[in-house]
């Protein structure tokens, strides 16, 4: 790539396509493999002591983060229902960031990784999945 290209806004090229493919991958990974899988294996355990935000109880609270993180994550990977499972998981991290953690950037570490996702999966819902995706081959 050239100079002239790293100062252009070309958004339909192929580095984009890259750009978006590599988010995708690597966040809808980060969040399957750090939070779904977690879920997926200890529900009947996490049940007992999980977050209840907006007081729909904790089996609904779980299970509404079970396909964010669980499910969404590995369609966000494959790049199928993208924007769907973006904001499905956008809407989960949101909650959790608001809710849980009020937000607390500054005063706590831990919520840095959450702030990271709900800006990630904002991208993910409003550019979409690019080229590199199902939902790309699907819309031909």
């Amino acid at each position: 790539m050239s100079l002239k290209g790293l100062l252009t806004a070309d958004t339909g090229g192929l580095a984009t396509s890259i750009g978006l493919f590599l988010l995708r991958v690597f966040a809808g990974l980060s969040l399957f493999l750090k939070h779904g899988l977690e879920k997926l294996g200890g529900y009947s355990t996490m049940v007992q002591h999980f977050p209840d935000p907006i007081h729909i109880g904790a089996h609904a609270s779980l299970a509404f983060a079970l396909l964010s993180d669980g499910i969404c994550s590995l369609l966000i990977i494959l790049g199928v229902a993208t924007r769907l499972a973006a904001l499905i998981i956008l809407i989960n991290v949101g909650t959790a960031f608001l809710l849980v953690h009020h937000a607390a950037f500054f005063s706590n570490r831990n919520v840095e990784l959450v702030a990271l996702y709900v800006i990630i999966f904002a991208a993910i819902v409003f550019t979409g999945p690019g080229r590199f995706s199902i939902d790309h081959h699907l819309k031909r």
